[in-house]
């Protein structure tokens, strides 16, 4: 099944993301979008030859390529931005299996296209109902013309964390901090271990050999960094940063080997940044209510959004806001890009780690009310937006019901939320609370209602 949403297109590699697929959005897209278009991958096995397939299409339409190479999701947008191009495509599946594909397009402001943006381009494609044969009237041939190599795209993402006078490089430099990195074998291996390296950190790399496949699951969930844990604690390491394998999101191990949860590192960054410089910020429905804790600290005005990484960058252009995004380890920092991006989140923790007193992230996280967050997701095909709000409404009927993206109930002292995925044929329930056993019983109650609603069992 081709998934298709705000997140641009995912599915199966060996099954809907095909080649001839690729060509037929790269060309929409060029069609769209005239001008150079920037090009990248993320090392996923066949994402190099969807690549090529995306180029060809922006080729046949007329377009020309900067082909970055195998890069981070938002080295893209930063090279989209800071060169003026026409727009950007990245072949990734972001935290997916290893098994999908996908496409993610840029536009010429260096961040994904809005929803309006996306469907004129599915529209485009579908207005096409063959793959065209041979190349369209007025179109050019691939060629050494139509092709532009950048070699070192994630030298300038590098330079452009490293220049945010929000991230303490004399500090980090100074504490010599030993940190491992976990890059799940794919993009983040480009850019972490070189940025943290640049900021005067001892590395220890773990899985950063993108000519292997995934050896961990994609998502840089707890319960995925088992090896990272051991590492830190074998290295006397003061930390273990992972990514997922575009790189956008960045999860923290502390120094004793534990997960901290990615909803911490958001909170960790958020608070560096505010300690230097007050402003809005902007965080989704679904993130810890640790950023209304940092809100009413600092005195600042907080804003939610639906999910989607474009719906939180959208808010926090029109509120000016100087931190925001996603409690899925995703950060975002105007300085650098307009996006999530795993190398600004490991460059403010590891700033936030140089100035605090014991160096630990431990103390960092302490520094924060714990709740108690419980992620599930559930494959039911037949779920609804309209049948899963409807099943929260009954299940939950004492809470305050928020609509802006599928069903949110809230409480003084806990929440719950559930929607349709979009990026996954999944349904998504999270709940967060001050007590363990309540985000649990949240939980079970919601996946209970949700899924007889659906018809499950």
């Amino acid at each position: 099944m081709l998934i298709r949403s705000v997140s641009g297109v995912r599915g199966l590699t060996a099954g809907e993301v095909t080649p001839d697929l690729a060509r037929r959005y790269g060309g929409a897209f060029a069609a769209q979008t005239p001008g150079d278009i920037a090009v990248g991958w993320d090392s996923r096995s066949g994402g190099d030859v969807l690549k090529d397939a995306v180029a060809a299409g922006i080729i046949e339409a007329g377009g020309r390529v900067v082909d970055v190479g195998l890069v981070p999701t938002p080295t893209v947008g930063v090279i989209v931005r800071r060169h003026e191009l026409a727009g950007g495509v990245v072949i990734t599946a972001s935290h997916n299996p290893e098994e999908y594909n996908g496409l993610k397009f840029f536009s010429r402001r260096g961040v994904f296209l809005d929803g309006e943006e996306v469907a004129r381009l599915f529209a485009a494609v579908d207005a096409v109902v063959e793959a065209p044969v041979g190349t369209p009237r007025g179109a050019r041939e691939p060629g050494a013309s139509n092709v532009r190599r950048m070699d070192d795209a994630v030298g300038e993402h590098v330079a452009l964390v490293l220049a945010s006078p929000l991230v303490n490089v004399p500090a980090v430099s100074a504490a010599r901090l030993r940190i491992v990195v976990d890059c799940v074998n794919a993009a983040g291996s480009v850019i972490l271990p070189r940025l943290l390296r640049e900021l005067g950190c001892e590395v220890v790399e773990l899985y950063t050999d993108t000519s292997l496949g995934f050896p961990r699951g994609a998502e840089p969930i707890a319960e995925h960094l088992e090896a990272l844990s051991h590492t830190v604690v074998a290295e006397s390491a003061v930390a273990g940063f992972a990514c997922d394998p575009d790189a956008d999101r960045l999860a923290v191990v502390d120094e004793r080997g534990t997960p901290i949860g990615e909803e911490f590192t958001l909170a960790i960054a958020a608070r560096v940044v505010l300690e230097i410089r007050r402003g809005p910020i902007v965080a989704n429905m679904s993130t810890s209510r640790m950023m209304d804790d940092l809100a009413q600290e600092f005195e600042v005005p907080i804003h939610r959004t639906p999910i989607g990484e474009i719906n939180v960058v959208a808010k926090m252009e029109e509120v000016g806001a100087v931190v925001g995004g996603e409690g899925n380890g995703g950060v975002i920092l105007p300085d650098v890009h307009m996006g999530r991006d795993s190398a600004t989140a490991a460059a403010l923790v590891a700033s936030g780690m140089a100035m605090g007193e014991s160096g630990a992230v431990s103390e960092l996280a302490a520094r924060f009310t714990h709740y108690f967050s419980v992620k599930k997701k559930l494959k039911l095909d037949s779920a609804t937006r309209e049948g899963i709000v409807e099943a929260m409404r009954k299940a939950f009927p004492g809470g305050e019901l928020d609509l802006t993206d599928g069903a949110k109930i809230a409480w003084p002292d806990r929440w719950i939320h559930a929607r349709m995925s979009g990026t996954e044929p999944v349904v998504r329930v999270i709940a967060e609370a001050a007590r363990e056993d309540d985000s649990n019983r949240l939980i079970e109650e919601a996946i209970s209602a949700v899924t007889s609603a659906a018809g499950g069992a």
